[in-house]
């Protein structure tokens, strides 16, 4: 709980970075708690920042003994990069006098997920992902359901076939973390000495696609631009730039034939170095921010699909505005391919670094912009 302290002290202006794209979640939420408690916030201020980027901006800020990031938020790459570089302040079991309860409230998938954080972040919104395959119906006639089949229809059509980098994408790191299992690889989570197959195939693969984005609004664009006709994707990314009109409505999505869903999750991460005034307000802005009404506002357009981390929070409850963005662009297989394939939880901090290293070096040096 805030002490009398922090409580008393004047509000205080709260920076926070988004390197997730979670704003597009939870910016209302975070406007809400600035309105409820003025006593506390007087302001927020918002920028972003690509996750490959955070890390290294953070450990500057550390090492000048000048953080001015109260709050990131970040997905699975930022997470795993900063844990490794030891720069997130650590909350539980440390802070969990203000966090009562906390990690009884997320849904089971989602409670797997906050393990990913090793205490130094707090789970804010979730995505079953894939990887799942998007494409043009008017130039796919018959869309692959294997790693195979996807390879083959790249070969064949040099060039309409793209995918971001990783460590700056959730589709190109769940199609990255995806594969191994689709291949049978000898250890899915270890991308160093058990991915054979899959950089093979990666490697094989590259020899027809143009090259490698920076990040997926790209891709988007150019899938819905039709200088591209396939790509690979996850629930949100298949919603959202349909609901914006980036990507033509009836453009479909595929499941891979025996897939493993890799999930996803974005986090609440407070760089080591903010101050404990500011901390206080931290952990009560975290709470407000797994209460049902936030968590409900995370269906949004559609872009991290569903998007709530803890219990009980249906679409019925979400707004009308979310219902109606689901209901059209939405897709009923979802629920199906969901329900029928097995879910994993995306590699450790350590492997997600590893991997992400080997990719840009073999893979993606080549062709990345």
């Amino acid at each position: 709980m805030l002490g009398v302290n922090a409580a008393n002290a004047d509000p205080v202006t709260l920076n926070i970075v988004d390197a997730a794209g979670n704003l597009q979640l939870t910016r209302k939420a975070f406007e809400a708690f600035k309105a409820k408690y003025p006593n506390l916030v007087s302001n927020i201020t918002y920028t972003n920042s690509p996750a490959p980027q955070l890390p290294g901006k953070i450990k500057a800020m550390q090492a000048a003994h000048r953080v001015d990031i109260d709050l990131a938020l970040i997905g699975t790459d930022a997470l795993a990069a900063g844990l490794e570089q030891n720069l997130w302040t650590k909350l539980l079991p440390d802070e969990s006098a203000a966090l009562p309860g906390v990690l009884d409230k997320y849904a089971p998938g989602p409670r797997k997920m906050q393990d990913l954080a090793e205490g130094y972040g707090l789970e804010v919104t979730y995505m079953p992902a894939g990887p799942l395959v998007e494409y043009n119906p008017a130039k796919v006639a018959n869309p692959p359901q294997t790693p195979q089949e996807l390879l083959a229809w790249c070969k064949a059509n040099p060039n309409k076939l793209i995918y971001a980098r990783p460590a700056n994408s959730g589709p190109g790191r769940t199609f990255l973390m995806g594969l191994p299992y689709l291949l049978g690889d000898k250890d899915p989570k270890d991308p160093i000495n058990g991915w054979d197959k899959t950089w093979a195939y990666l490697k094989e693969l590259s020899s027809c696609i143009p090259y490698y984005p920076g990040g997926t609004s790209q891709v988007m664009k150019e899938l819905g631009e039709g200088s591209r006709d396939m790509t690979v994707t996850v629930t949100g990314w298949d919603i959202n730039p349909r609901a914006l009109g980036i990507v033509p409505a009836d453009f479909k999505v595929q499941a891979f034939k025996n897939m493993t869903w890799v999930n996803d999750a974005h986090y609440m991460v407070v760089p080591k170095g903010v101050s404990k005034e500011k901390l206080a307000v931290l952990l009560k802005l975290m709470n407000f921010m797994l209460e049902p009404a936030q968590q409900a506002m995370t269906y949004d357009d559609g872009y991290f699909y569903p998007g709530p981390a803890v219990k009980g929070i249906t679409l019925e409850m979400a707004p009308k505005q979310s219902q109606d963005v689901i209901a059209k662009y939405g897709r009923p297989e979802y629920a199906k391919w969901l329900a029928e394939f097995p879910h994993v939880q995306p590699l450790s901090a350590k492997a997600m670094v590893a991997a992400f290293a080997k990719w840009d070096r073999e893979i993606g040096a080549q062709k990345s912009q």
